[in-house]
């Protein structure tokens, strides 16, 4: 009886003593570490309580099902950002091609005669240099005075231009645009030739900054090439210009405070000389240092200066740089009027 007892006992030992070693021992397959630079994909969506609401682990399908270029791309989003393939793929078998920006963006590429038409500076013109214009230009100063204050004293910028700006771009916000960016760059980017690889490059810069500042890719809107906002920045822009003016976690170019310091960063980064001339009319063509535009009653030369040159940075137009000069002016003038009036 005392044997099979110590016999139980011996082999219980024995049990015990292997189970023990066992559950010591490193399991084969180690747990594999998370990477922190492959965003899962609900980080990949707008952000904290928001969602496309594209369902993911799903293939490619709708109208881009078949297009290498997209294919592609999605796969050096992947490979390159950490984006989710499922979230991509959600993306594009949503999206819609635009017939509105191709036909838009044609217009763009026709290649008419070079001389532009008689009157052409004066009809320009006329679309910025009004009353409304001028009028909402000083409003909007006058309710963003500190923010404007503070912007030109940042980034040593002249106020009215970032005033002039944000009026020419959008009329101070209330044109921001209607576009879903993301349908505009897809469109532009993989169903047109003169500008597809720029407009690929917006699409990369939109879904990075829609990861970065928490904005929904399907529901951001914009102008009909991709422009955001009050100062209608391009994604890559808006990426590497855009500030967080009021310091409250977001650049959002939707509102005032940002937009304004935006403007203001771009023009300091592209070389804007405060208080230094921007234009002056003179009698005659001046060579590469002056500009010629057609009005009404003849010909007009300016003499244009580095900070004429910083403004068509932001769009390549001597009209535009012009229009942006001349509607800075008036709505100065009048700011200033209104501001001494008061007193």
């Amino acid at each position: 009886m005392k044997n099979a007892l110590r016999k139980r006992k011996l082999i219980s030992a024995v049990i015990l003593a292997l189970l023990t070693s066992s559950c010591a021992e490193e399991p084969l397959v180690k747990p594999v570490e998370p990477d922190d630079s492959v965003v899962p994909y609900s980080d990949t969506l707008a952000g904290p309580g928001q969602t496309d609401n594209l369902p993911g682990h799903k293939p490619l399908t709708g109208i881009y099902a078949q297009y290498l270029p997209v294919k592609n791309f999605i796969r050096h989003m992947v490979r390159s950002h950490g984006f989710s393939e499922d979230y991509l793929n959600g993306l594009f078998s949503n999206a819609t091609r635009l017939e509105s920006v191709l036909r838009l963006e044609n217009a763009q590429g026709y290649q008419g005669p070079v001389t532009p038409k008689p009157g052409s500076w004066t009809r320009y013109r006329k679309q910025f240099l009004t009353d409304a214009h001028i009028n909402n230009g000083v409003e909007f100063w006058s309710n963003n005075a500190d923010t404007v204050q503070k912007a030109s004293a940042t980034y040593g910028v002249d106020p009215e231009y970032i005033i002039a700006i944000i009026g020419v771009e959008t009329f101070f916000g209330r044109n921001v645009g209607k576009t879903r960016t993301f349908d505009a760059l897809a469109t532009l980017a993989f169903d047109t030739q003169r500008r597809s690889k720029f407009f690929t490059t917006e699409l990369e810069n939109f879904l990075l900054m829609s990861r970065e500042e928490g904005l929904p890719a399907r529901e951001t809107v914009g102008s009909w090439a991709g422009a955001l906002g009050l100062g209608q920045f391009m994604p890559s822009s808006f990426r590497s210009l855009a500030v967080d003016f009021d310091h409250d976690g977001k650049r959002n170019l939707w509102q005032p405070h940002d937009a304004i310091g935006s403007v203001a960063h771009y023009f300091s980064k592209n070389g804007w000389q405060v208080k230094q001339p921007v234009t002056e009319l003179i009698r005659g063509n001046a060579g590469a240092s002056s500009i010629t535009l057609s009005t009404d009653h003849g010909n007009e030369y300016w003499r244009v200066h580095p900070n004429f040159k910083v403004i068509k940075k932001y769009n390549n137009s001597d009209k535009y740089a012009m229009a942006v000069h001349q509607l800075a002016q008036a709505i100065k003038q009048q700011y200033v009027s209104t501001a001494i009036s008061r007193y």
